[in-house]
């Protein structure tokens, strides 16, 4: 039975192994083998077992990570791999210029490892794709087609014409069919499980821009119980990529994106948020003490705001502004009215100076320095059903800044634009785009509409 409180119902009865993509194994060996191959142009000298092996191992650290849906042909990555044991030989011919002279290699020698290497490289990596299609075309991966059955009975019926892709729909699922016969709708969770285990369904196609927000917790089952989820542009070539799938733009969707470097993340805003709790201190002192002395009791202002899973968490600033009541805190977007604040009040609110005490949300584990900002529950439950990406964004720890806000969406702004620039932090998420969006955040003038 599905544990309460799942969204979808859908819960394998038996969790596989995550798909992972081919093993590179075979291409590693291909690569090996092709760098030694190019060995015997070098004289009885220069073929050092070091040279060699330094050679196999620049040919392989330069080697491109494969990851598009079908598998890529030998003319297609032809320039690629040329460049790369171009590169190879010639940092070979670099190094041995600099360190041994008299061993330097000879124009002639460059050009004929490189044109061994090259050969038996094409000839090694075209039969391991050559097994590869072939085993694809032999058993290809089942997959589950979401979105409006019209669109995805097309789109299933555009990958069956083109089995090369090695992907091959036996199911779509939609709210309701379309009267077509082409493939098996399926409508409920149950219908959903049962086509998983029975067909060993590997990969799943969402084919409708919204399909990723409203089936956003069955994806992330179907991820779990080890699936490849695909997000397919059915309409138009919108997505800067060069995978395809059968004509089709498409890319891969990681649907726990927040474990991909989240201890590194969580690292980093426990270093810069616990540094500047104690560089900030006594300013936070003196901001109590002023607002006590200038608003009476109760400095510290608690409020709840939904995290990340939805699950909720008490968000903490200092108090600029005293709601009528508790449903007008909660209910209300907007509760600042500063033509009736106390001056110091008003400058805390423009300057986001009330945000501080934040950082010991994040030192707890609450936020993160760096995400989607956190709202309130009854705002939460209206925008995800008015913006279909809201709900999305709660797949991250929420933040104090983010992509949103360093450009400009703040206060009264669109919340379309802040659930796309949200989304797109993290699909994009790396390490270094936290930096830059902390550097922009403290070089960035403040405006005065509060958060």
């Amino acid at each position: 039975m599905p544990p309460r409180g799942t969204a979808t119902g859908f819960r394998p009865s038996a969790p596989r192994r995550p798909a992972r993509p081919a093993s590179p194994v075979a291409l590693l060996v291909a690569d090996g083998v092709a760098a030694l191959a190019g060995a015997p142009a070098l004289t009885d000298a220069q073929r050092h077992p070091l040279l060699v092996t330094l050679l196999i191992v620049m040919s392989l650290l330069l080697r491109r990570r494969d990851g598009r849906p079908p598998v890529p042909g030998l003319l297609e990555e032809l320039p690629a791999v040329c460049g790369r044991i171009a590169v190879a030989w010639l940092a070979l011919a670099a190094l041995l210029a600099a360190y041994r002279p008299e061993h330097a290699l000879t124009l002639r020698t460059v050009l004929t490892g490189l044109a061994l290497h090259a050969a038996a490289g094409c000839v090694l990596r075209g039969a391991v794709h050559a097994r590869r299609r072939a085993a694809l075309l032999r058993h290809p991966h089942t997959a589950l087609v979401l979105g409006p059955a019209a669109t995805a009975q097309r789109v299933a019926a555009a990958v069956l014409r083109h089995p090369r892709c090695g992907v091959r729909p036996v199911g779509i699922v939609a709210e309701q069919p379309d009267g077509s016969e082409s493939l098996p709708v399926l409508t409920t969770p149950e219908e959903v499980e049962r086509a998983v285990i029975q067909n060993g369904v590997r990969a799943v196609l969402a084919v409708h821009p919204s399909v990723r927000a409203e089936q956003e917790p069955l994806l992330r089952a179907l991820a779990e119980s080890g699936c490849v989820v695909w997000e397919v542009d059915a309409d138009s070539p919108s997505y800067a990529t060069r995978e395809r799938l059968a004509g089709f733009s498409c890319r891969r969707l990681d649907m726990s994106p927040a474990r991909r470097g989240s201890a590194a993340k969580r690292a980093l805003d426990i270093l810069v948020s616990g540094t500047l709790l104690v560089l900030v201190s006594p300013l936070l002192l003196a901001f109590a003490v002023a607002l006590r002395i200038s608003d009476g009791p109760g400095v510290v202002f608690r409020q709840e705001r939904i995290g990340r899973n939805g699950k909720p968490f008490t968000l903490l600033k200092f108090r600029t502004h005293r709601p009528v009541d508790e449903h007008e805190s909660a209910t209300r977007w907007s509760v600042a009215n500063e033509n009736e604040m106390r001056w110091f009040c008003r400058m805390l609110r423009r300057t986001s100076l009330d945000e501080l005490l934040q950082l010991w949300n994040v030192l707890r584990g609450d936020m993160s320095l760096v995400g989607p900002r956190p709202e309130r529950p009854y705002f939460v439950a209206q925008f995800g059903q008015t913006y279909p990406g809201y709900s999305v964004r709660h797949r991250m720890r929420t933040g104090i800044t983010g992509l949103a806000q360093i450009h400009g969406l703040r206060g009264d702004t669109s919340i379309e634009d802040r659930c796309r620039f949200d989304n797109a932090y993290i699909d994009d998420w790396s390490l270094w785009q936290d930096v830059c969006i902390l550097l922009r955040t403290a070089a960035t003038v403040v405006r005065p509409t509060g958060s």
